[in-house]
């Protein structure tokens, strides 16, 4: 793959993704202020042309013919009203009367459709057209007047107008500081996001390390120190370390064996070969050590086929395996009339490979068969622990037979020579059966049958956490 479409870090991932969350929510954040921030000057400066509004209502009398009289303004409700084009205006229209404040000169204030009456409303922005237009708003309140003279109420008009200049300066000194602030923040966002994302990727990168290391040969396997989220990888990956050199610890001790094992057949010919003895001996003795070698051949070849095992396999139901292997053995055995009974749990499961299986069952079975009187148990159930991910196991198979004697259980779980592995009897295969519950971290125990009185082999295998 090239530079160009190689894979983007997590930390480069993570920032990016953290980044870009960062811009939107800023980004929106700011948006809402600036419409907060134009919605509270508004709201203010019609706060504000309401309460012009309700000074000038106070404050205004009017004479006999129905006309304002201009002396009872005595003052504006601020200065802004007196002076020209200031960019606040005040204006009643109504019947007979007029009346603008003094702001108003040589243009005229936009006209507006009078509203309802009792009724305060606001409009705007319209245009203010006074040889440099701009942009007003403006507040309006509609009410009836009996004036002395009048022969009936007069609907009358007061309009505030307000320039929009000023409140539109506000709101681009406001953003130009909002969003450099915004950027600030940002910026500083973006600097505490790198530190926590190096130090929270930090485990990953000492794993990578410890990968590192265990790849040149300075680590054995990987530390328990990392977070709990790596520990499941971090177990996994000693867990098929271990397995590895286990498997490959029972290849060289399986060709060690075999070596060793062939050595005295070896030395057998070798003899026959400097000494000098006649034909039909020679090719007798010859035969005979051939057919041994094939035996310690073959016998090699199958304890190293069965010397590791997947790490991860799928579970194993144990019934179908058992019922196949003794349904065999009843064959072989008829003579014998021995009758197995099954204590199988069903949901006894074996977590490793079939052939392990078949090889366990297969040789205690076998045993069992050739050393029982009449009648063999074959017990298995799942062994369950709180934390456990996968269950393990208990098998026990007992027989009515002689049973082994105390002094013997012990040379019978131990590891000797090739030779002796295969001498008939309950030592047939007990080191192939060893090799694989030491693979599986199991156990294995030699005792009296309390309920047969014959020997009981039993096999515990733990539960995989």
């Amino acid at each position: 793959m090239s530079a160009s479409r190689r894979a983007l870090s997590l930390h480069a991932r993570q920032l990016i993704s953290a980044s870009l969350g960062l811009v939107a929510f800023l980004g929106l954040t700011g948006v809402a202020l600036d419409k907060a921030f134009q919605n509270s000057l508004i709201n203010n400066m019609e706060e504000r042309m309401a309460r012009y509004a309700s000074v000038y209502w106070n404050e205004i009398d009017f004479d006999s013919t129905g006309r304002i009289d201009k002396s009872s303004i005595e003052s504006s409700p601020d200065a802004r009203f007196d002076n020209f084009r200031s960019g606040l205006y005040a204006q009643i229209e109504g019947g007979k009367t007029s009346w603008q404040s003094g702001s108003v000169v040589l243009f005229s204030l936009p006209a507006l459709k009078p509203g309802e009456v009792g009724r305060a409303e606001f409009a705007g922005p319209v245009v203010l057209r006074t040889g440099e237009d701009s942009s007003i708003r403006a507040y309006q309140y509609t009410t009836t007047n009996e004036l002395p003279s009048a022969t009936g109420p007069v609907v009358l008009t007061l309009r505030i107008y307000e320039d929009e200049q000023e409140i539109l300066r506000q709101i681009v000194e406001f953003r130009k500081s909002l969003w450099i602030y915004l950027v600030v923040a940002g910026l500083l966002l973006v600097l505490v996001q790198i530190v926590i994302l190096r130090w929270s990727l930090q485990p990953l990168r000492v794993l990578e390390h410890d990968m590192q290391s265990l790849q040149t040969g300075k680590l054995q396997r990987l530390s328990n120190a990392y977070p709990l989220e790596l520990k499941p990888i971090s177990g996994s990956i000693n867990a098929l370390i271990d397995s590895e050199r286990s498997n490959l610890e029972q290849s060289r001790n399986t060709l060690a064996d075999l070596a060793h094992s062939l050595k005295t057949p070896l030395a057998v010919l070798q003899a026959h070969i400097e000494n000098d003895v006649d034909s039909a001996t020679f090719k007798a003795d010859v035969a005979g050590q051939v057919d041994r070698m094939n035996d310690i051949v073959s016998y090699q070849l199958s304890r190293a086929a069965r010397s590791g095992h997947a790490l991860y396999s799928a579970p194993v139901d144990v019934l179908p395996h058992a019922e196949s292997i003794v349904q065999s053995l009843e064959k072989i055995y008829k003579a014998k009339g021995i009758y197995c009974e099954f204590e199988i749990d069903a949901k006894s499961q074996f977590s490793g490979e079939p052939g392990d299986l078949q090889e366990l069952l297969g040789n205690f079975l076998e045993n069992a068969f050739k050393w029982a009187d009449r009648r063999v148990l074959l017990t298995a159930r799942p062994i369950y622990e709180p934390a456990a991910k996968r269950p393990g196991l208990y098998i026990s198979i007992e027989d009515d037979g002689k049973g082994i004697a105390a002094e013997d259980i012990g040379k019978i779980l131990q590891r000797g020579v090739r030779g002796d592995e295969r001498v008939q009897g309950h030592g047939i295969g007990m080191a192939i059966v060893q090799d694989i519950i030491k693979s599986y971290h199991g156990e294995l125990a030699v005792d009296v049958s309390p309920e047969l009185g014959g020997a009981r082999f039993t096999i515990t295998l733990p539960c995989l956490t």
